[in-house]
């Protein structure tokens, strides 16, 4: 069975230096820590400017969901303006990294895998009616970034989702996605054994 996390049912955490809060969604395997997991999900509101944690050996994207805009200054390499026109980022966990917010909080969809033992992937899509969805790795989780709802469903399943919920997937191979209109984020986990 897939397994349904709805948001409803989880907790923020605020951060030490009060510039926001993170809703963990999904963590690999069951219990693992910062120090330990081979991927973490989660949901991050950003409310004030500053820096973000270091995490060496970790590969990130971040991806907006709500709110107008924050501006990270990755690496003293680049800036890069999340927003609605440019709504992802991908960088090492390792760099220094920055956050400028304007003048409302975002809220933004947090993939972090380690490196040594899997990468991933993040598409994000719209739905308008239904939209075919085949598996392309052995863990996929499904998050409503936007929309009321979305149904998620498999030759054997039926899954009812609302907004910020999310799903990882079990093994079957096709699912359809239906709602009348929604924008979801579908992560891949993929292990590094799995890579060709």
């Amino acid at each position: 069975m897939s397994k349904l996390i709805q948001y409803a049912s989880l907790h923020a955490t605020p951060w030490k230096n009060g510039g926001g809060s993170t809703t963990e969604i999904a963590i690999a395997p069951s219990g693992a820590t910062f120090d330990n997991f081979d991927w973490r999900i989660s949901l991050a509101t950003i409310a004030q400017s500053g820096p973000f944690s270091a995490f060496p050996g970790i590969d990130r994207t971040l991806t907006l969901v709500s709110g107008p805009c924050v501006v990270l200054d990755v690496g003293n390499e680049r800036q890069v303006a999340l927003s609605e026109r440019e709504p992802v980022v991908a960088f090492p966990g390792e760099l220094a990294v920055s956050a400028t917010v304007g003048d409302a909080p975002t809220t933004d969809f947090n993939v972090m895998t380690r490196r040594a033992r899997c990468t991933h992937q993040l598409e994000r899509r719209v739905v308008r009616d239904f939209s075919t969805l085949e598996r392309r790795s052995p863990t996929t989780i499904v998050f409503l970034a936007e929309g009321e709802s979305l149904t998620i469903i498999s030759a054997n399943e039926r899954v009812a989702m609302v907004r910020y919920d999310a799903v990882v997937l079990n093994t079957e191979d096709v699912w359809t996605l239906e709602a009348a209109s929604a924008t979801v984020f579908i992560v891949d986990i993929i292990p590094n054994d799995e890579e060709e």
